[in-house]
C-alpha cells in the first residue's frame, strides 16, 4: 500500500532554485507548489489584451505604472508593502479569464482529460505526491510536491510532451498544444494550502461547467495539512 511523505511548505531560509523566462519559477524539493498549465489557444491575444488593461487600471488605482511597452510589472519591482495585493489581483484576473473557456476547449472531451489525468498519476507516489488535480477544458491546476532528482519543471515537460503527442493524434492536429510555461507557485502558509486545495475543487463548478466537461482527483489518504 502507498505511504505518502508530509507535505511541506516553503522556506525561506533554505536555498531555493529561482529560474525565470516570461514567469518567475521557484523551487524547493519537496515542497508543495501549486501548478497550472494550459492549452496554447487558451488566451487568444485580444484576451491578454483585455487582461493587461484590467490590470493596468487597477494598478493605476494605486499608483503604480506599467512598463513603456505595456507589460505588468514583475513582482519584485512592487513595493514590498503592496506585492502581495498585486500577485493576488493578477493572478485573480488571469484565472478568471481561463475559466472563461476560450480556445477550442478539446480538454472536455473525456477522453483527452482522461488522458492529462492518467498522466499526472503515472509517477504519483514516485517521483512526486500529488495531493489534488483538476483538468479543465483548457487548463490543468494541481498541487504536488517533487523529490530529487526530480523537478517541478522537468516533470511538467514530461506531462505536457507526452499528453500533447497523444491528443494531437486524436484529434488530427499538429502543432503546440500547450502554452509552453507553465504557472507555478510554491504553497508558503497552511492557509494558503487549504485555499488552493478549495480552489481546486471548486475550479468546475465556479466556472458554472457541468461535471462531464472537468476531471477532478484528490488523494484520498491526504493529511489535513502540510507540515512546516
Amino acid at each position: 500500500m502507498k505511504t505518502r511523505r508530509d507535505l511541506r511548505l516553503f522556506d525561506k531560509d533554505v536555498e531555493t532554485d529561482i529560474q525565470s523566462r516570461f514567469l518567475p519559477h521557484w523551487f524547493q524539493p519537496g515542497v508543495a507548489i501549486f501548478v497550472t498549465f494550459r492549452t496554447a489557444d487558451s488566451m487568444p491575444g485580444k484576451i491578454v489584451e483585455r487582461w493587461k488593461k484590467e490590470l493596468q487600471q487597477w494598478l493605476r488605482q494605486i499608483g503604480i505604472p506599467f512598463d513603456p511597452e505595456g507589460n505588468p510589472p514583475a513582482p519584485e519591482t512592487v513595493p514590498d508593502h503592496q506585492r502581495s495585493e498585486y500577485l493576488k489581483q493578477r493572478n485573480r484576473l488571469w484565472q478568471w479569464h481561463l475559466d472563461t473557456c476560450h480556445g477550442a476547449c478539446v480538454l472536455k472531451r473525456p477522453e483527452n482529460a482522461k488522458t492529462v489525468m492518467q498522466s499526472l498519476l503515472h509517477f504519483n507516489g514516485d517521483r512526486y505526491d500529488m495531493t489534488s488535480a483538476i483538468v479543465m477544458p483548457n487548463h490543468v491546476h494541481l498541487i504536488a510536491q517533487f523529490y530529487p532528482p526530480t523537478t517541478c519543471r522537468q516533470q511538467c515537460t514530461s506531462w505536457m510532451h507526452y499528453t500533447a503527442r497523444i491528443i494531437n493524434r486524436r484529434i488530427g492536429c499538429q502543432g503546440a498544444f500547450w502554452q509552453s510555461e507553465p504557472f507555478d507557485h510554491l504553497i508558503r502558509s497552511e492557509r494558503q494550502f487549504h485555499y488552493l486545495q478549495r480552489y481546486i475543487a471548486d475550479n468546475g463548478r465556479n466556472a458554472n461547467l457541468p461535471e462531464t466537461d472537468y476531471l477532478y482527483w484528490i488523494d484520498p489518504m491526504l493529511n489535513d495539512a502540510p507540515s512546516s
